[in-house]
């Protein structure tokens, strides 16, 4: 990876710098508003919007409330599944941060002293924002937006390469859309049987939700009860 560390005509460098540079020019509150960002916020960001979405999908209640849930529920595990895959890569690969190798970075975040290759804010955020599309497409661009600017954010930061925020890009999608299958099939079910419980059913679909679908389901049986209603008034 000596070549990667090396600057001259490598674009993965220039463009570092490029984005990098764009915090020396920025007034110092602003520095400060990205490094919350790209270390903490969007990482809230993304857990909000699941929770965001896991309240739309229960209070729709359809019959693709448990899938939607169990893709959810889905999107974190993958996350944290993305994260123990890139340990071992992290040590193959054995790239020092951006800092170590080249002078005149602007670094915003002190302390990082793991190795580069691949971004673990990238990787997370983006398996959330894949998982999210799984789930819910409208909710997923959102999240895979948010995914895209972590990513911005860690080179402005000048702790980590374009091609470390790349790399966890693509590894954060492949963990969830190649396990996905599995990872449904066995999920599903387990939200299917959540939701037919009567305590825990909130979890997939909220009660109201389920009142009104039940009324769906039997518009027959309620109209036969108005009617006897009708005829012992009559």
């Amino acid at each position: 990876m000596a070549v990667l560390a090396e600057s001259g005509s490598n674009p993965d460098v220039d463009l570092l710098y490029d984005i990098n540079g764009l915090a020396k020019h920025a007034p110092h509150w602003f520095d400060r508003i990205m490094e919350f960002v790209g270390e903490y916020g969007l990482l809230l960001a993304m857990v909000l919007l699941i929770l965001w979405c896991w309240r739309s999908v229960r209070r729709r209640g359809d019959e693709d409330a448990a899938p939607s849930v169990a893709a959810l529920v889905w999107a974190p595990l993958a996350a944290g599944l993305a994260v123990l895959v890139n340990v071992p890569i992290r040590g193959f690969v054995e790239r020092p941060r951006p800092f170590v190798d080249h002078r005149g970075l602007d670094v915003l975040v002190s302390g990082k002293s793991d190795f580069s290759f691949v971004s673990d804010h990238a990787t997370i955020t983006m398996a959330l924002g894949v998982g999210l599309f799984v789930a819910n497409r409208r909710f997923g661009i959102a999240g895979i937006g948010l995914a895209l600017l972590e990513g911005f954010c860690r080179v402005y930061m000048g702790v980590h390469y374009p091609t470390d925020v790349v790399g966890g890009f693509a590894l954060g999608t492949a963990v969830v859309l190649l396990l996905s299958p599995p990872a449904m099939a066995l999920l599903t079910p387990l939200m299917r049987a959540v939701e037919r419980s009567p305590r825990a059913g909130w979890l997939v679909r909220s009660r109201s939700a389920g009142a009104a679908r039940r009324d769906a389901l039997l518009p027959n049986a309620r109209t036969s009860v108005e009617s006897e209603e009708r005829d012992l008034a009559a």
